[in-house]
């Protein structure tokens, strides 16, 4: 009977050449291929592709600003006196040459009568001396004193109609009139704000550019922009550019106006501003996700033969999805825009479906 070691070892040994048996060819097959110089099979990798074609491309920058009114006026009266009537509804449209307030202007229309009798007083006055003159019964000094009195008379009449025009205040412009800061029977003095009167439609749009933009922006250009609340893009075009540039930010101040029929823009509002500052004819352009940054430089994939093949680019343009290629690219490409870090050269692709 063999020994029981021995038994062991001849069962460690049977399954060591058994494993030897499995192993040994697979790494022959292997070696061989290496040999050869043929790797292992690949599947090939799907992929998505866009098909380079010249097309037109606007550089658009963004930057922000804020909703000014068309005209802006604070209602106030320049002479002193107590409110008679206001004759406006907060928050209502109202028309150029509106009456909005009227003041208490009686002492000005006693005023303005006794200048007027004062003034024909000294009419009658003056021509009597005039008369006298020229039979010289009185002397040319005399005369002119009498002129001169009438004269003054005549400005004092004129200055008290001024202030009786003034106790009626109009509205200077058509437009939205807030709310008001009076009640009948208060007191103004000059400057006193009683409402404010605003002009929105149009309105005017005010934002800023870098410098490095002053030669590509001019009058007459067109702009979008948005307000909180809205997604809607709003048209507007640039009327006025401030002639110099702000020493603190470097930037240029713009303006732009825009229609609001709705009256749903409100001053004051903030905006992001879109403007197109060039516009390159034929360009060719790749999604941003396609290049991929080296340390020489950008490359991108196209496919050749079934096959992905690494292109050096150089990029221009760059916008918020996609990049201009200005060289290593040419119409017709076809340009890998999924897998990019699966890639490599010479590798087999699958071409899924063109976006």
């Amino acid at each position: 009977m063999m020994p029981k070691s021995l038994r062991r070892l001849l069962l460690v040994m049977l399954v060591v050449v058994g494993l030897a048996a499995l192993i040994v060819p697979r790494l022959m097959r292997s070696r061989e291929g290496a040999v050869a110089g043929q790797p292992p099979a690949e599947a090939p990798l799907r992929v998505r592709v866009i098909d380079v074609e010249p097309r037109l491309l606007v550089e658009r920058l963004a930057t922000t600003g804020s909703i000014v009114a068309s005209e802006r006026v604070d209602v106030v009266s320049e002479i002193s006196g107590k409110v008679e009537e206001i004759l406006f509804d907060e928050g209502s449209v109202v028309e150029k040459g509106q009456v909005l307030v009227r003041l208490d202007d009686r002492e000005l229309v006693a005023e303005r009568d006794r200048a007027t009798y004062r003034l024909e007083l000294a009419r009658k006055r003056e021509q009597r001396q005039q008369t006298l003159l020229t039979d010289q019964l009185v002397s040319q000094d005399e005369y002119d004193l009498a002129l001169n009195q009438l004269n003054i008379l005549r400005a004092e009449l004129e200055l008290t109609e001024t202030q009786l025009v003034k106790a009626v205040i109009q509205a200077p412009f058509g437009g939205v009139i807030g709310f008001r800061y009076v009640s009948p029977g208060g007191f103004v003095a000059p400057h006193d704000r009683m409402a404010t009167l605003q002009d929105i439609d149009p309105v005017k749009v005010e934002f800023t550019v870098p410098e490095a933009y002053i030669g590509q922006i001019q009058v007459g250009d067109s702009i979008e922009f948005r307000v909180k609340g809205s997604d809607e893009p709003q048209p507007a075009v640039v009327y006025a550019i401030e002639p110099s540039v702000d020493r603190n930010t470097r930037s240029l101040r713009l303006r732009a106006v825009s229609p609001n029929p709705a009256g749903r823009l409100l001053p004051g509002a903030f905006a992001d501003v879109s403007l197109a500052v060039r516009e390159v004819a034929d360009a060719l352009t790749v999604p941003s996700i396609a290049v991929v940054p080296e340390l020489g430089g950008k490359k991108v994939f196209v496919v050749e033969e079934g096959r992905a093949e690494p292109r050096l680019v150089q990029t221009g343009i760059r916008t918020e999805t996609e990049v201009q290629v200005t060289a290593g690219l040419e119409p017709g490409d076809r340009v890998i825009v999924s897998g990019i870090q699966q890639l490599r050269a010479g590798r087999a692709v699958d071409i899924v479906k063109s976006p």
